[in-house]
């Protein structure tokens, strides 16, 4: 289930206070009492009631234009003042551990205070974190509104040989529909393939998509920013759906998704036995059909496909759409030695690219590279992986290749110093030389 605090703040002072109406409540919660109050149109006393707030706190949410985080005012006085954005920050990524921030306070920061102040400090912090774990309301979105993606892991054997099985499983957030992809690994090419499986699966996709933060989506950019997967952003920008993230270290809030991993884990897998790939997909199709979208759930207390019947015609529709891989452009730097990178495997441009950034596009099995719009260079795509396919023509040789042939076409001056000369006589004179002796 989707979850959200509805009390703890984004940001602790080091002298907390109780959890509360009166503290700023987190941005999934705003935006849930807006779409109740705008969307669906309950009334103030309606959404307090489901959401356990005060109504004077959804009269003030609702006069809010935008959600502003929670920021206490800095007291300039304490040791502590100049570290504690530092410490609000660095301190839910060490599991809170006031030792561990005293020790990085005086090794990097020249803190020279005690470690009691530190424990005082971090105190709150982490009561208000264990409180925004047990305070936390399910946030229900509307048909076609958001789908939650994750990966679920499990040890399987197909026959006596144990194997590591991954599971791509996207949830919509609505009906509670899902779509599940076994998986041999979680690279980013399976990644973005069993996407476009599950898009054909449903007929379409919703708007938004939730991600718990893997590699192959973002990775931190340090101070609070995110920078996304430059080829994963170009697929969402493709199909046209945006991303979203999990607050970080609150999983939880995908909880619609990881109710689906668990429910793998728990009803499908054991008991069974496999015999290879293929017989793991027939099963997990069937089960799929048979008993997930088939089961009354046990928070809607509906039937997940009598749900979808009212969502699908919300999703955006992605029938007739070519996929990613087989018709975007991919952008790629020219590496030093001319060469390109794609799906493992190098292919060379021309060396007067270095340092460029070119655009790959894949079509019936070419490869067409293209910079600032114009064609540079065009190979068949190699199978397999971690090969090279080089063009003479690309190289840096290529010019003074053609300038050599070119040369040596024409005869050296040497050569033309080593041919002898040879006499031009008139023809008669060897006549005469041929012609009988007369005598008298």
């Amino acid at each position: 289930m989707l979850t959200g605090a509805t009390a703890a703040t984004a940001d602790t002072g080091p002298e907390g206070t109780p959890l509360g109406e009166g503290r700023m409540v987190r941005e999934d919660c705003w935006r849930e009492v807006h779409r109740l109050f705008h969307a669906e149109r309950r009334s103030k006393s309606e959404i307090a009631r489901q959401l356990q707030l005060d109504r004077k706190t959804v009269r003030g949410i609702l006069g809010e234009l935008a959600w502003q985080p929670y920021a206490r005012a800095e007291r300039p006085d304490t040791l502590l003042a100049e570290h504690a954005s530092f410490l609000r920050t660095r301190a839910p990524e060490v599991q809170y551990s006031a030792r561990i921030l005293f020790q990085e306070l005086r090794r990097a920061r020249g803190y020279r205070g005690s470690y009691e102040t530190v424990k005082r400090f971090v105190r709150p912090l982490r009561a208000a974190e264990q409180a925004a774990e047990r305070a936390t309301v399910r946030f229900e979105t509307p048909p076609g509104q958001q789908s939650q993606i994750d990966w679920g892991q499990a040890q399987i054997h197909f026959r006596h040989r144990p194997v590591i099985l991954h599971v791509f499983i996207l949830t919509l957030g609505y009906s509670r529909r899902s779509f599940h992809e076994p998986c041999l690994g979680e690279t980013l090419s399976q990644f973005l393939d069993a996407h476009e499986r599950a898009f054909d699966y449903f007929g379409g996709h919703t708007r938004e998509h939730l991600y718990d933060r893997p590699r192959t989506v973002c990775q931190p950019g340090g101070d609070g920013r995110v920078i996304w997967n430059a080829t994963f952003k170009q697929f969402a920008d493709y199909w046209g759906f945006e991303p979203h993230l999990c607050r970080a270290y609150r999983a939880q809030t995908k909880g619609k998704v990881e109710s689906g991993v668990k429910y793998l884990k728990g009803n499908f897998l054991p008991g069974r036995t496999f015999v290879d790939e293929q017989d793991l997909r027939e099963q997990l199709d069937q089960w799929q059909r048979e008993i997930a979208d088939a089961r009354i759930h046990g928070t809607t207390h509906e039937r997940p496909t009598d749900r979808f019947a009212r969502e699908q015609s919300a999703l955006v529709a992605t029938a007739g759409q070519p996929g990613f891989r087989l018709e975007a452009s991919q952008p790629r730097r020219v590496a030093e030695d001319y060469l390109v990178s794609f799906e493992t495997n190098r292919y060379s441009v021309p060396f007067t690219l270095i340092g460029q950034t070119v655009e790959v596009t894949r079509r019936a099995g070419q490869l067409h590279i293209t910079h600032r719009g114009t064609l540079v260079a065009e190979h068949e795509e190699v199978p397999g992986k971690y090969q090279v396919r080089v063009r003479p023509e690309h190289g840096p040789g290529a010019i003074a290749r053609t300038a050599r042939r070119v040369m040596s076409s024409l005869p050296s001056e040497r050569q033309r110093a080593a041919v002898p000369e040879v006499e031009i006589r008139d023809l008669a004179i060897y006549e005469a030389l041929g012609a009988p002796a007369v005598t008298a």
